[in-house]
């Protein structure tokens, strides 16, 4: 463990106070562990000069490092659903960040897997809170909807529970930071494939997404629709959006009818990957491809050609990156290199497709 730096006069006065408050009356309870202004970066692939929303994020506060002498942590790991396989990936993250973290610092760290089955915002909060009374100490969260979750996450906060949302963000709440993709970025980059895929020559473009509440989808979708307006003069031109269940099942059969309804659809802009993670979810479509994540299934369509282009996600790393933020939080007091930490969106073709097999099979806890 880091030697601490030596605290401020009135900094140590303070607890003081509390720890006579502890053993005087017995009044002790956690202190709410605030957000505060970033540190310098933690050799992670993280941008700390990436700001947050401008009028959206909450400010952070400045408060003394909150550091626990606690020989056992809890750290609770609520994703959107357990369905959908990239979520998998960011447990078996979650799980490897517990174990090296608990050798590294000498104490005992528990992961608490506690994931809907499916997508459901109401679910998520209630396992919020049943994690916060059961004496979490950090908690890392993907909001399927913000607004939902965003007063849960404050109370947990106001409890003394270190929180850090990962893949999809709540910006107004008070969490200690985000990991995850630039969602607006990473949608540009899936319509920029998709133009290159369709020969810069234009074509009409349809845009596939899931949940209507989820801030990442939407604004993904915001940058395909960006990056496309820009692409207008060389005859691009957006169909429409359509929504579908975040189901494999579900997510082929949208995009199979709407093809067929639809034949001059020449693009699919796919903001997630659903379709893609069963087999034949693109017979009979007559269209290029470009979709987000990279799993096993996404990747063979790539190597048969079917689909153009992945954009991939550090879905490993939304477990391991942001349960080190708080485990190091908790432990050092050390702060994110950012409030919002993105890492570097990779692009799979058919040239370096090879490479990202073996990487799902260590993602998934298969190697």
């Amino acid at each position: 463990m880091k030697t601490l730096k030596r605290l401020s006069t009135a900094a140590l006065l303070g607890m003081l106070a509390v720890g006579a408050c502890v053993g005087m009356s017995g009044c002790e309870k956690k202190q709410p562990a605030a957000a505060t202004t970033p540190s310098a970066g933690t050799g992670t692939k993280t941008n700390a000069a990436t700001p947050a929303p401008a009028g959206d994020a909450k400010p952070a506060t400045t408060a003394a490092a909150p550091v626990t002498n606690k020989k056992n942590l809890v750290i609770g790991v609520i994703a959107k659903s357990t369905s959908n396989p990239v979520f998998q990936a960011a447990k078996t993250g979650a799980e490897q960040a517990c174990k090296d973290l608990a050798i590294k610092y000498g104490i005992e760290i528990q992961c608490k897997w506690l994931t809907p089955v499916d997508e459901d915002a109401a679910k998520q909060a209630q396992n919020l809170e049943q994690l916060v009374s059961q004496g979490a100490d950090g908690i890392s969260i993907s909001c399927t909807n913000a607004d939902t979750l965003t007063s849960a996450i404050d109370d947990a906060v106001s409890k003394g529970v270190t929180v850090v949302t990962f893949d999809s963000d709540a910006p107004k709440s008070k969490r200690m930071a985000y990991y995850g993709i630039n969602d607006v970025e990473c949608g540009k980059a899936v319509m920029r494939e998709l133009a290159k895929a369709m020969g810069d020559k234009g074509g009409t473009v349809a845009i596939l997404s899931g949940n209507q509440t989820a801030p990442n989808l939407n604004a993904r979708i915001q940058g395909v629709k960006e990056e496309l307006k820009s692409l207008e003069s060389k005859g691009f031109k957006l169909k429409d959006t359509y929504y579908t269940k975040e189901t494999p099942g579900d997510a082929a059969g949208l995009v199979q009818q709407v093809q067929g309804a639809n034949p001059d659809i020449a693009g699919w802009a796919m903001v997630g990957g659903w379709p893609l993670f069963t087999q034949n979810a693109l017979d009979n479509v007559n269209a290029k491809v470009v979709s987000v994540d990279t799993l096993r299934e996404e990747l063979d369509y790539v190597k048969a050609g079917k689909v153009q282009a992945l954009i991939g996600q550090d879905c490993y790393g939304w477990g391991y990156e942001s349960v080190r933020m708080i485990v190091e939080k908790l432990v050092e007091g050390k702060n994110p290199p950012g409030v919002i930490n993105n890492f570097e969106l990779a692009v799979v073709t058919p040239a370096n497709v090879d490479q990202y097999y073996g990487k799902w099979e260590q993602w998934l806890g298969k190697k």
